[in-house]
């Protein structure tokens, strides 16, 4: 009997363990989403800080193309009121659209392409675009593993008593802004 009570007791114990190494894995992995979702804001932000140099020296030369200003404006405070990934994916993919008309207009202005202040802008936007990417693919990395960690058995017991939740994965659901904006240079 006293086995059989050493036992139970064991048992108990690997199961109290094997519950607080999935817990603190799903921890783990929640923050990994945090934090690659605050790179992905970095990026953005630095990308709109950029967006109102960018207007003004182009403002300088295409005085008659206001829409499009207001179109990039407009999709640049969207971009920075989006609170979650869904909003914000929805958003951005608006603003490159928006961009996108914009150097499309700039190819019409030669002596705009050949500011140097509009070519150093390009590129750092070009630069960020990059980075952008980067931080996508890493967020929606870590994404796939909590979402997977979450959904798989038997974590998905430990995950469903403690309030574990999917993600969502930050998404370009426009197809035609899932092209990188074109920098010319």
């Amino acid at each position: 009997m006293k086995i059989f009570a050493y036992i139970l007791i064991t048992v108990f114990f690997l199961i109290i363990a094997w519950a607080v190494a999935i817990y603190n894995r799903l921890i783990r992995l929640r923050n990994l989403c945090k934090e690659a979702w605050s790179g992905i804001d970095v990026q953005l932000k630095r990308r709109s800080n950029l967006i109102p140099n960018l207007i003004e020296i182009v403002k300088g030369y295409m005085e008659h193309e206001r829409g499009v200003f207001e179109r990039v404006t407009s999709a640049r405070a969207s971009a920075l009121k989006a609170s979650n990934p869904v909003e914000r994916g929805q958003a951005e993919a608006m603003l490159t659209s928006s961009l996108r008309g914009l150097f499309a207009i700039a190819e019409n202005y030669p002596e705009l392409k050949a500011n140097q202040n509009f070519l150093s802008l390009q590129q750092e936007l070009s630069a960020i675009e990059d980075q952008i990417q980067m931080a996508r693919r890493y967020y929606n990395g870590t994404v796939r593993n909590l979402n997977t960690a979450i959904e798989v058995f038997p974590n998905f017991i430990i995950a469903n008593m403690f309030g574990f939740t999917k993600e969502p994965f930050f998404e370009i659901e426009d197809d035609s802004a899932r092209a990188v904006p074109k920098v010319s240079f």
